[in-house]
């Protein structure tokens, strides 16, 4: 159970610095019959891009940190905090599997890092799951606002499935080692 948690701790950490270094969290829609498109557009956490025919693809990060709205600063910001607190989430959950000893019965036989590493990687899913979802949330419903004109609609792009993933991996991870003290 100790190194599955680890497999599904360590997946879960890459897809979270996947998710937070995509730039494909909010993807240009298609509607109202617009069948010849030339040029596709990603907006990230860092950067929007623009894919013209498959072809030619041109990326510009932002220029100001000031400029940009408040929900996407703390968006970055938790993705940010997810990551790195993953990162340590592994690192104590390798430290834990190696000092956990097998053959003792009792408390003693599983190391306090087994539990550290399982409530770290709790939090650092729940904290990839609240920006993914929010934005998510916030694409649906511009989508489906009669008030957004159609050139601004976007849909659900590739990071924040790779969010969703990766945020339910680690809840597993989290939810294994809690279990393994337990």
């Amino acid at each position: 159970l100790q190194i599955t948690g680890l497999i599904l701790g360590g997946v879960g950490m890459v897809g979270a610095l996947a998710a937070t270094a995509m730039p494909q969290w909010r993807v240009s829609a298609y509607v109202d019959g617009n069948i010849v498109v030339f040029e596709t557009i990603w907006e990230g956490l860092w950067m929007d891009c623009i894919s013209q025919l498959g072809i030619r693809l041109q990326c510009k990060f932002y220029d100001s940190v000031l400029a940009l709205p408040p929900p996407l600063e703390a968006f970055r910001a938790l993705m940010c905090a997810a990551v790195a607190l993953s990162v340590l989430s592994f690192l104590a959950a390798i430290v834990g599997v190696k000092y956990s000893q097998r053959g003792k019965p009792g408390p003693q036989a599983i190391s306090i890092f087994i539990l550290v590493a399982g409530v770290a990687f709790l939090l650092t899913g729940t904290l990839v799951l609240i920006p993914v979802s929010w934005t998510g949330a916030a694409i649906v419903r511009d989508f489906y606002d009669p008030a957004v004109p159609v050139p601004l609609k976007r849909e659900l792009g590739a990071a924040l499935y790779v969010g969703w993933g990766s945020s339910a991996l680690l809840l597993a991870a989290g939810a294994m080692y809690c279990h393994c003290w337990c």
